[in-house]
This record gives structure tokens, sequence and C-alpha cells, in this order.
């Protein structure tokens, strides 16, 4: 059995890491420590391949324990897989009376070991979960219905990069102040007034993390690591249907706190039974002092109305859009525009709803083009990208949700279809549902068409709406971001007015904008300790991922005075 890690050693085998991503916050270029491909594990103790599916076959029908969490009730469980598979994973229950007092008992030592320890501890649970990375790929899969390639990045080093860049930003505000300070101040020919100050970084409680379904641990990942970092003790409340990527996390952190010193109810799963809605009973509790949420408009609302005890940071719906008011590059635009609309089914919430089209056309580099030659070439484009059922399963992965599916038939009704959506069978997983995108046409001086397209319609659906002009796609935009919120907004525009208006929108409503992309970058992908994921200055979210703001809030600096 491998010795416990020492404070020293932990801080030798992970400072290092951290002083790069404390660069690569400041710099803002671009930098992982953990690999995208899955031929990079199986050494140093990580999983490879073959590894990682027996490890997650292995998970499946039994119990998933998590090293004696305290007020275990029952045992619950239920999750079905998009592919088509029952999961068959069942996870403890917790009495709430019994599991919160036991979480709140280790915060004193874990608040006196300091910012250092803390995030080194932060990143030996995010090595660990990096070298399961292949199991957690297929945990991920099985529970969002991304396809696999996916599943292993975005669910896997990308996640655990949001994780790392949280712990960053937490060490970064929290060693701002100094830790002491001697304070002298003259008093003419009296002897001086002198003072010892010793600053604290105090925890504010119990963080809570209610999981989403379709990103469970890059969405997840954030807030656990933001509010872990900074002495909060975290509870994760995952979706339902996508529980065994979030509980293999708590096992995780569980066992290195428990190996490096602290309580390993610091961390801890709460599992719910069908129907329960344990997550407004958490958000009210009075031990609850923070909660982070990806999901619902109405759900985060609520949150940020009725749970007034804690400091809430929600991800919730928008409604993206895209301006394509002229290309230097239309076959590339094309292309970008149908991998950003197909990619995992639509099912992120930066991928694009609206195209606002001026009516007269566009200027490319192949002429001008018409308002329907350019919604006609996209639907080209995309029936080109997903023609090969192969390619198309490795793009679309599956619909998550009988929800999605049923947004997604009844778009079809809003308006002229421009490209339909088409079922297609996936060899591996037969009971999968997957499809393809649909993308209707829809006028913006329709009063009748604006329900459709100022409404977010989550899935694999997308609006190209007419507009008169590039000033009224601009002001559509901007009615859209202030009203309805948006992650992402793009534009492609070869007018240097046209893109300064764009531009000049964004800033003042708060939306990250990418301009002109052709190429293998797209504007629902976001890297982290580069790109903020959101504002959190329009209603889709009221925070980013990840920033200052996202982490100065869950502490507070408590000082100690003395005469020296």
């Amino acid at each position: 059995m491998a010795a416990e890690p020492t404070a020293h050693e932990l801080l030798r085998k992970h400072r290092p890491t951290l002083d790069q991503a404390l660069e690569a916050i400041r710099t803002r270029a671009y930098w992982s420590p953990h690999p995208e491909h899955p031929k990079a594990y199986g050494e140093n103790g990580s999983l490879d391949a073959a590894a990682g599916k027996a490890a997650f076959d292995a998970l499946l029908g039994h119990r998933l324990d998590l090293a004696d969490q305290p007020g275990v009730d029952d045992w619950v469980g239920g999750e079905a897989s998009p592919y088509g598979i029952e999961l068959g994973v069942t996870y403890p229950h917790p009495d709430l009376d019994v599991l919160l007092p036991a979480m709140r008992a280790g915060q004193r030592a874990w608040r006196d070991a300091g910012p250092e320890l803390r995030a080194v501890v932060c990143l030996e649970i995010l090595k660990r979960i990096s070298d399961r990375t292949h199991q957690f790929a297929h945990a991920v899969m099985h529970t969002s219905g991304q396809a696999f390639m996916m599943a292993f990045q975005a669910g896997g080093p990308h996640a655990q990069d949001r994780g790392l860049e949280a712990v960053a930003y937490a060490y970064a505000e929290q060693v701002r102040t100094p830790e002491q300070a001697e304070w002298t101040k003259p008093q003419g020919k009296r002897d001086p007034l002198v003072l010892t100050k010793r600053f604290t970084a105090v925890p504010r409680g119990i963080g809570l993390v209610i999981g989403c379904n379709t990103f469970p641990t890059w969405n997840g990942y954030p807030g656990l690591f933001a509010s872990l970092a900074t002495g909060n003790a975290v509870l994760v409340k995952p979706h339902p249907r996508a529980v065994l990527p979030l509980a293999l996390t708590v096992r995780i952190a569980r066992d290195v706190l428990a190996e490096a010193g602290f309580d390993p109810n610091l961390v801890a799963l709460a599992a719910e039974r069908p129907g329960e809605g344990i997550a407004k009973t958490l958000a009210l509790r009075p031990e609850i002092k923070i909660i982070d949420y990806t999901g619902s408009t109405a759900f985060g609302d609520w949150l940020e109305t009725h749970a007034r005890q804690a400091q809430v940071y929600t991800e919730k719906a928008g409604v993206n859009t895209v301006i394509v008011h002229s290309t230097d590059d239309y076959q590339g635009m094309l292309s970008n525009l149908a991998f950003s609309l197909s990619l995992y089914s639509g099912q992120m919430c930066t991928t694009p709803q609206n195209l606002l089209i001026p009516r007269d056309g566009i200027a490319t580099d192949q002429g001008h083009k018409s308002f329907d030659e350019v919604t006609a070439d996209l639907a080209r484009a995309v029936d080109g990208l997903l023609g090969d059922d192969a390619r198309a399963n490795a793009l679309l992965g599956a619909i998550v949700n009988p929800d999605v599916r049923a947004r997604l038939e009844a778009a079809a009704g809003l308006g002229e279809v421009a490209l339909a959506s088409r079922e297609i069978t996936n060899p591996e997983f037969p009971d999968a549902v997957v499809r393809t995108p649909v993308v209707v046409k829809l006028d913006g001086a329709k009063p009748d068409d604006e329900a459709a397209y100022m409404s977010e319609c989550f899935g694999p659906v997308s609006f190209a709406v007419a507009v008169d002009s590039a000033a009224d796609a601009v002001e559509l935009l901007r009615r859209t971001v202030r009203e309805k919120g948006a992650m992402t907004v793009g534009a492609y525009t070869t007018d240097a007015a046209t893109e300064q208006a764009v531009e000049e929108a964004c800033l003042e409503e708060a939306a990250q904008l990418s301009l002109n992309l052709t190429g293998g970058v797209y504007v629902n992908q976001t890297a982290a300790f580069s790109d903020f994921h959101g504002s959190g200055g329009n209603p889709a979210a009221n925070a980013a991922l990840t920033d200052s703001a996202f982490v100065a809030n869950r502490f507070r600096m408590v000082e100690v005075r003395r005469e020296a």
C-alpha cells in the first residue's frame, strides 16, 4: 500500500502545476496539463482504454460506496443511458440532519490548512481523476448522451482544466491579502501605535453543487473546486440522470482528503429518490452558504430569489445568436456553422440558435448569395458533414432526454424547413435516439415568428431569421441578449462598421463574441485559462467560468489584531 501523501510531498508534486496555472490565467495563453488524446493514458498509474472500459463496466449493477459517508438511510439509483442500456448503479441517499453536521465538523482543520495546501490537495484530486479519464469518459457518455470522443475530452481533460482553473483563481484571490502585517502609525513626539495584524481566509460554510444532465463534470467542477479550494465543504447533488460521473468524483475526493489527513466528509454526495426534488430542500437549508447551479431558467431564478442565505452562482438558458452579414470565406463559414449546429446534437448551452441573415442576401467571396441560397447551402453543408452515419454518430451522440426530442419534432411546424432532421441508427447502440439538426426559416418582421426565435429551443434546432439590414440584425441581437441572455454570440462580416456595431452591442450587453470563425475553432467551444464561459452580465448566467468574481465571495477575510 502506498504511503499517505504528506503536505510536503503534495507541495513538491503539485506546486509547479499550480504556478503554471497561475501564469496561464495571467497571460490567457494556451496551456493544459491534461492530454486530450486517449492514447496518452496508460502509464504512471493512469488507466488505458481497455482498463478504463473495464473499470466502468465493473461499476454497473453495483452499489457505489463512498468511504463510510455518514447519514446513509437508503440506496437509490435508476440511471438509464441515452444509448439504451441500464446502468444499475445505486448510491447512498442522505439523511441531511446527520450528513450536514458531519460535513461542518472538518472545516476548521481545512480552513487552518491555508490556501496553498488546500490548492495542492485539490490538484491531487484532479490528478487522480485525470488518471481515470477513460473510466470517466464512459460514465459521461452513458449519462449525458455525448459521443465517446466528446465525452472523453469535454468530460475529461477539458473538465479537469476548468477545475484547475477555479483552483488557480481561488488561490490567487486568497493570497492577495498577506497572512500577516506589522502596522505602525507615527504619533509625533509620542511613541508610535504598533499593531500586529493577522488575516485569515474564512470559508462561508457548505457549498452545494447542483449538477446538470448534459455536462456533469465540465459544469460541475468549477464550483466544486472553487468552493473546496477556498475552505468550504462541498455537497454534490447530481442530476438524477447523470449521477455516476459526479459520484466517482466524490469518491476520489474523499479518498484524497482522508489520505492527506483531512476529514473526508468535506466532500459528500446527495443522490435522490425519483421525483424527490432534494435540490429545493437543500437550497434552503441554513447550513448551505454557496450554491452552484446549471440548468433551466425557472429553477435558476427560483434559487436566486429564495436561497437568500447563500451566494448563488447560476448558469441558465439563453438564446445564442449569430449574425451572418458578409464573408470572405463562404465555404469556411458554412463548414464552421455546420459543425457548430451539429456537435452533440446542439445540446450545449453555447450552440447557436438564431442565424440573423439579411433578407436581401449577403456578399461573399463567391459573389452575392440570397437569403434562400445561404440557408440552402448551409443545409447542404450539414448534410455533407453528417452524410456518413458513422461520422454522424461520432459528432451527434444521442438525444439526452425525451424533452429534447419533443422540441426537435415540434420545430418543423414553426416555419418553412430549410434542413429537415433525419433519424440515424447507431449500430453499437440500436436503442439510442440519434437525430440530425433541423433548420427552420423565420421572418424577423413577423410577430408570430418572434415567439419561436425569442425562446430557447434547447437541442438540435436552429432558426434562420430574415432581417431587413445589418442594423436591424444588431438591434435584434442587442434585444435578444438583454431580454433572454446569451452564452455566445457570433458574427460574420467584412464590413468594419458592422463589426464595430456588433462588438459595441456585445460590450454593452455583456455577451461573449466570436468574429469570423472559419477554421477549427467554433463559437460553442471555450478554452480554460483563456476564454470566459459566460459573462455574468446578461440573463443567461450570473457568473463567468472562471473569473475572480466567481471565487472571491466564497470566502471572507477575517482580521485579528494585537498590540505589538
